[in-house]
C-alpha cells in the first residue's frame, strides 16, 4: 500500500522510478541499436518489480548471481535463466530441480574438473544441462583463456559427454578501473573479441557453439560494435552509482538508489554531521576509494535529492554515518541540518548497498512511496 515518504522510518533504501525507467530505456535501446538481446543481471536489485520493468522493455531472460534467485525468478514465470558462476558440484543437484521443473537453467564452467563434474552428475541422473564456458577477457577474475587448449578441452569434454554446450560468456570487470571513453571503448572491443574467438576455435574444432555472451555496465554503453556477439549481461545500470558516475557512464541525475537517512548529532568543531545511515545501511563497499573522486561511504543529498557539494560521508560506524562537509569552519551546523531532519546518501556500490535492506522504498513521480521486497540469501 502506498506511504507517504514522511512516515519511513530510518535509514531506508529509496528508489527513484522515473530514474530507474529511464536506466532502463537507455540500456534496452542502446542493446537494440548493437543488434543483441539483452539478459540483465538482477544481482543489483534482486527485486520482481525491477525485474518485470526490464523485461516489459524489451530484455530477454535474467542472469542470477545465486541459483535462490533463478528459483525466484523462475516461480514468477522467468524461464530462460542463466546461472552466471562457475558451479559447485554439490549444487548441481539444485539446478537439476529446476531443470526438472521446467527452468531453462542454463549453468556455467571454466575447468576441466567443473566440466568432468557435470557430466559425470549428469550421466548418473540421466540429464542433458545446457551449459556456458566463462572466458577471461582482461585477467580480472574467472574464465579461460580464448587462444588456450584448456577451453577446446572443456567443450570437448562437455560434448562427448552429452550436454548441450549453449556458447561461450565473459565479463570485463576491469572496466571498473577506467575513467575516459577511448579506454572504456578498448576494453568493449577487447572483451568482444576475446569472447568471439573463443566461439570461432570451438566451432573450428568441429562443437556447436551458438552463443556468445558478454557484459559489463561499462563496457556494454561504450561498445561501439557488436559484432559476432548474441547477448549482453548488465546489472548495475538498472541503479546507477557514484563507482560508475565516476568511471563516466552516467551522471548524479541518473543515480536512482539512495539511502534515506536522519540527523542525529553535530560535531560543530569538526564540521561533521552524525546520521543513523553507518556501514550497516550503506555496507563497508569503498568503491570509490581508488578512483579519481574519493566518496568515502557515499555522498550527501538533501532530502528531495540534489546534490551537496563536498558533503560525503567520511566515516561509518556499525549504525552512526559521519558526513563531513570539506570545511570544519562551516558555520551552523545545527541551523543548516537541524536534529531530526533527513538526508539522502547516493552509495558506491548500489548492488552492495541495496543487500542491507529487505525491502525497497520505491517513489513514484507523484513523490508516492511504494514498498518493493527484495530478495535475500542463496
Amino acid at each position: 500500500m502506498p506511504i507517504p515518504i514522511a512516515s519511513l522510518d530510518t535509514p531506508a533504501a529509496l528508489v527513484d522510478i522515473p530514474r530507474m525507467h529511464r536506466n532502463i530505456q537507455r540500456m534496452q535501446q542502446r542493446m537494440n541499436s548493437l543488434g543483441v538481446r539483452l539478459r540483465p543481471h538482477v544481482k543489483t536489485s534482486k527485486c520482481l518489480p525491477v525485474i518485470q520493468a526490464q523485461i516489459a522493455a524489451g530484455a530477454s531472460g535474467v542472469t542470477v548471481s545465486t541459483l535462490k534467485e533463478a528459483e525466484h525468478c523462475f516461480k514468477q514465470g522467468i524461464r530462460d535463466v542463466l546461472y552466471a558462476v562457475a558451479i559447485a558440484p554439490g549444487k548441481l543437484r539444485q539446478a537439476l530441480e529446476l531443470r526438472r521443473s521446467g527452468c531453462a537453467l542454463g549453468i556455467i564452467t571454466d575447468s576441466v574438473q567443473g566440466a568432468e563434474a557435470i557430466v559425470a552428475f549428469a550421466r548418473e541422473h540421466d540429464e542433458r544441462f545446457a551449459v556456458w564456458i566463462e572466458v577471461d577477457c582482461d585477467g580480472h577474475r574467472s574464465g579461460l583463456a580464448a587462444e588456450g587448449t584448456v577451453l577446446i578441452d572443456v567443450a570437448r569434454i562437455l560434448s562427448v559427454g552429452g550436454q548441450q554446450l549453449q556458447g561461450v560468456m565473459t565479463h570485463a570487470g576491469s572496466s571498473y578501473e577506467l575513467d575516459n571513453p577511448e579506454a572504456l571503448q578498448a576494453l568493449a572491443e577487447q572483451e568482444r573479441a576475446r569472447c568471439v574467438l573463443a566461439a570461432e576455435r570451438i566451432r573450428e574444432a568441429g562443437i556447436s557453439c551458438p552463443q556468445v555472451s558478454i557484459g559489463s555496465t561499462p563496457t556494454a554503453l561504450s561498445a561501439l560494435s557488436l559484432d559476432g556477439v548474441t547477448e549482453v549481461r548488465a546489472g548495475v545500470y538498472v541503479f546507477f552509482d557514484l563507482v560508475m558516475h565516476n568511471i563516466g557512464v552516467c551522471v548524479a541525475e541518473e543515480l536512482a538508489l539512495s539511502v534515506l537517512t536522519t540527523v542525529i548529532g553535530h560535531q560543530q568543531e569538526k564540521g561533521w554531521i552524525i546520521t543513523d545511515a553507518g556501514w550497516m545501511a550503506m555496507s563497508r563497499d569503498r568503491g570509490t576509494q581508488r578512483q579519481r573522486h574519493d566518496f568515502g561511504y557515499g555522498q550527501a543529498c538533501s532530502e528531495t535529492g540534489e546534490w551537496i557539494e563536498g558533503a560525503r560521508v567520511t566515516g561509518a560506524n556499525q549504525e552512526h554515518g559521519i558526513i563531513a562537509l570539506g570545511d570544519a569552519s562551516v558555520a551552523d551546523l545545527a541551523v543548516r541540518f537541524p536534529i531530526g531532519s533527513r538526508l539522502r546518501i547516493l552509495p558506491n556500490h548500489a548492488c552492495a548497498t541495496g543487500a542491507q535492506f529487505p525491502d525497497y522504498h520505491a517513489l513514484d513521480a507523484d513523490g508516492v512511496v511504494h514498498t518493493w521486497s527484495r530478495l535475500h540469501g542463496w
